[in-house]
């Protein structure tokens, strides 16, 4: 039997290209032998000390999803972060393109509401900033979120940001998505792949 490769995913719960990259990491793991692991990262932590914040978010508010999940994942595991994270994209956004209700996401992953104060609190930041520092510290701070690392069939870290798509891949078209980014971001000295300009994420249509 096949070992299952794992996959560590550090991800910002606010972004909605993340969470699309999050959903085909799913995919992926129904149609190859991968296992996905969980870490948060942060936006706002990333932006400390940039002249211009590209995420516009000068009261902070990004500091509140990701806290929660960092208690949650230090708390209650990897499997609660999962379903906490799934909650927030799929419980009613109502007209907003972003996370629904906190409240409604922790009772959704049957979580204790109580969970949501740790969004206004700095007691978890220092767990945000060294789950940050983990994932960020594989390939440095000029990429954003998701960051994914696998380790090759010769023992050899593979780590790349993204990828960054509008849609959802699914079942073997995730799968050879899959394959071609190992492949791709697995060849030495690669650095970077773009495809056309960002299109509105398609956040529960994989079409």
């Amino acid at each position: 039997m096949t070992d299952k490769m794992i996959a560590d995913l550090w991800f910002d719960p606010s972004c909605p290209y993340t969470w699309i990259a999050s959903r085909w990491l799913l995919e992926v793991e129904k149609v190859r032998p991968v296992e996905v692991r969980w870490h948060v990262m942060s936006l706002s932590v990333l932006n400390e000390g940039r002249e211009e914040d590209p995420e516009g978010d000068p009261e902070g508010y990004l500091w509140v999803p990701v806290r929660i999940c960092a208690v949650v994942r230090q708390e209650y595991g990897q499997e609660a972060l999962k379903r906490l994270y799934t909650a927030m994209w799929t419980c009613d956004r109502g007209e907003q393109d972003w996370i629904g209700s906190l409240h409604d996401a922790l009772t959704a992953a049957g979580l204790p509401l109580e969970l949501a104060e740790a969004g206004m609190s700095t007691a978890y930041d220092e767990a945000v900033r060294a789950s940050h520092a983990e994932g960020i510290g594989l390939i440095g701070e000029h990429v954003g979120t998701p960051v994914v690392a696998v380790t090759g069939a010769g023992g050899e870290r593979i780590v790349f940001f993204g990828p960054v798509t509008s849609r959802i891949a699914v079942g073997e078209q995730a799968g050879r998505l899959w394959d071609g980014t190992l492949l791709v971001a697995g060849t030495p000295g690669f650095h970077e792949l773009k495809g056309v300009p960002h299109e509105k994420p398609r956040l529960d249509d994989p079409r």
